[in-house]
């Protein structure tokens, strides 16, 4: 008889806890209200193991965008559907999600999952992603694949007699320190933007410009890009299809003339290694 009421008050609780979760909710969406501290509520009976760091429910109409330390997800604003991804703004061609990330840590990378802190109980979401080790090699690539790729979508810089290409976006920290650090080197640098952040608008001044290496310049300095005519940036459109062909989800990526793959920033030292195909 006790072990039954025990179980009892188990299932009783249990009951009482999904309708508390519910309830939050139902008050969030009865009152198709935007009210962070509602939707924060909701999510503390939901989902009680992970730290809600920030809550924005006014950038996105009709979801919150939902910071977890340095995960980010949305929801809806009663609190039931929770939406794992990136938010793409097709007009302005913005990739939102990737910019959020970028101002929570300008620092990193942008990287396409995330992954569970212990304890979190939330599914993967998107999250800042730091630099590769520097251990060598993540990849191969077919480098006459590579070669292929239209001219037009690229800036070449440099006189090295060895090459390097970069695949990058100009609002991505480590491809900035990346640039910088390669213009020390004796090396010929293959420079080819994709739109990780939602920078093709960048992208296609930079390609447009009459001088495209001081449109780089401008385009990394945050400042106006001295840009010409609108020109053929089918280029750019050739460069994020081998991107997403070859899983480039991040910048930098860079690539040697073997086709050998290194993802993230490289310091200096690496990279004079590396360009003689010894770094290990």
């Amino acid at each position: 008889m006790e072990l039954k009421w025990k179980s009892w008050q188990v299932a009783l609780g249990a009951g009482l806890l999904i309708s508390s979760a519910a309830a939050i909710a139902a008050v969030a969406q009865a009152a198709g209200t935007n009210n962070p501290e509602l939707v924060k509520a909701a999510l503390a009976e939901r989902l009680p193991k992970t730290e809600i760091t920030a809550i924005d429910c006014e950038k996105i109409e009709g979801v919150c965008e939902v910071q977890a330390r340095q995960n980010l997800f949305y929801i809806d604003h009663g609190a039931r559907y929770l939406i794992i991804g990136r938010v793409y703004d097709m007009e302005t061609k913005q990739d939102l999600t990737a910019a959020r990330l970028l101002e929570m840590n300008p620092d990193m990378l942008v990287g396409g999952g995330g992954t569970q802190g212990e304890g979190d109980d939330a599914p993967q979401q998107a999250r800042a992603a730091a630099p590769g080790n520097a251990s060598g090699n993540d990849g191969q690539i077919d480098p006459a694949a590579l070669a292929a790729l239209p001219k037009s979508g690229a800036v070449v810089m440099g006189r090295g007699a060895k090459t390097l290409t970069v695949f990058s976006d100009f609002r991505c920290g480590y491809c900035k320190r990346l640039h910088e650090t390669l213009a020390t080197l004796n090396v010929k640098v293959v420079e080819r933007p994709i739109s990780v952040l939602g920078t093709r608008p960048i992208s296609e001044a930079v390609i447009c410009a009459p001088d495209k290496r001081r449109a780089v310049e401008q385009a990394y300095d945050g400042g106006a890009i001295t840009s010409g005519a609108k020109c053929d940036t089918t280029g750019l459109d050739a460069n994020e299809a081998f991107a997403r062909k070859h899983g480039f989800s991040g910048t930098p990526v860079i690539v040697r003339e073997d086709g050998a793959v290194v993802h993230g920033y490289r310091p200096r030292e690496f990279l004079e290694s590396w360009l003689e195909g010894s770094a290990s």
